[in-house]
């Protein structure tokens, strides 16, 4: 079939992205679902800073591509030996698309299989497959997805069904933004009843941190970033005490506010600067945990004689280290109950001519999330 796409043809061309057309739009060539895989049709596809970063060049791909890995839409057609999917049914798409059976599936970390980053290196889909062309050549998928996009063919373990009454357009950055940020609250910290946390970093997926560590039950939430309009959110999310960073002594204001720093502390900027900050107001004996992907070259240090005798830890965290078979309905659930309003965070809506311009204003921290509507 015949539709239209954003192709990624160059990563690394100056700002602003609407004069330099990072991605133009064409319309490409997608073949039919083979074994184990499904086509469904994009209803609406999140602007997520990791698709920024390879934009920016700070994450090598292969190109050209169609880029986008967060989305949700509709099924309308599985090739052979799919199971638990049908034409109609409503889903979520997740970027770590698990072979089912390695150690780390079977052990339970599906986030972290290895075949999904052997995929992702080769521009393909986890089953080894190719199935995007624009003009006789082959385009390489972006994280087994490709969903910057009207459809797309993709492995049946990358996709979620959800129930048939949530809006698609809210459902779009549960894949990402959702499983990431409350992800790493809930699975990755562990974050107790009463615990006190703070996230630095109020894009996308530390606001989905923020209302994790309300679903957790913390105590004190404090909320640091660039931006006081992002800070007036966390307060309406529910943060208990807000920080605007930059201030050369903000770490030091955190941790006199909070008599010593922060037992949970979740980074998601992305920035050596941010986890610079993160790491300085934990307090003794407290977590970190990095869910932001500065680019590839970026070294965090640290004072290794102060990590022993603070008892500090270090955790990263892939995917919220979510089961997404798992986690993305549960999440769904705290949505529909009114605990988890993502519906908050949407920046607005836009379409295929407006993407490049899109991607300039995440790029100036203006936005949260801005929701692709390809058809």
């Amino acid at each position: 079939m015949h539709m239209k796409a954003a192709v990624l043809r160059a990563q690394g061309l100056p700002r602003p992205y609407a004069g330099s057309r990072p991605m133009t739009i064409e319309t490409v060539q997608l073949d039919p679902p083979g074994p184990g895989e499904v086509l469904y049709e994009i209803a609406g596809a999140g602007l997520c800073h990791s698709d920024l970063s390879t934009i920016e060049g700070l994450r090598p791909r292969k190109l050209p591509s169609i880029p986008g890995h967060e989305a949700a839409g509709i099924v309308r057609e599985v090739g052979p030996d799919v199971r638990g999917l049908k034409p109609g049914d409503h889903v979520v798409s997740v970027f770590v698309t698990s072979c089912g059976d390695c150690r780390y599936c079977n052990g339970g970390r599906p986030n972290l299989c290895e075949s999904s980053f052997a995929a992702r290196a080769n521009g393909t889909l986890v089953t080894g497959a190719r199935r995007l062309s624009l003009n006789n050549e082959p385009l390489y998928h972006y994280s087994g997805l490709s969903v910057f996009a009207q459809y797309a063919v993709v492995a049946q373990n990358a996709l979620i069904r959800i129930p048939d009454d949530v809006p698609l357009e809210d459902a779009a950055i549960f894949g990402c933004a959702v499983v990431t940020g409350v992800g790493a609250v809930l699975n990755t910290a562990q974050v107790p009843p009463g615990g006190l946390m703070a996230v630095v970093g109020l894009g996308g997926v530390g606001m989905n941190a923020l209302m994790g560590g309300v679903i957790a039950g913390a105590e004190r939430i404090v909320a640091v970033d660039l931006s006081a309009d992002k800070l007036r959110l966390a307060k309406e999310l529910g943060a208990t005490d807000t920080f605007l960073a930059g201030n050369a002594d903000v770490a030091a204001e955190i941790k006199a506010a909070t008599g010593g720093g922060l037992d949970y502390v979740i980074e998601t900027a992305g920035a050596i600067e941010a986890m610079n900050l993160a790491y300085a107001i934990t307090a003794r004996g407290g977590m970190v945990v990095s869910a932001g992907l500065p680019a590839v070259d970026r070294v965090f240090a640290y004072p290794h004689s102060a990590l022993v005798s603070d008892e500090k830890s270090i955790r990263g965290s892939y995917m919220g280290s979510c089961v997404p078979k798992r986690d993305v309905p549960r999440f769904i659930a705290l949505y529909r109950r009114g605990k988890l309003p993502v519906q908050k965070l949407r920046s607005g809506f836009i379409g295929f001519e407006d993407i490049n311009a899109g991607f300039d204003r995440l790029a100036d921290g203006a936005v949260l999330r801005q929701v692709l509507r390809p058809n």
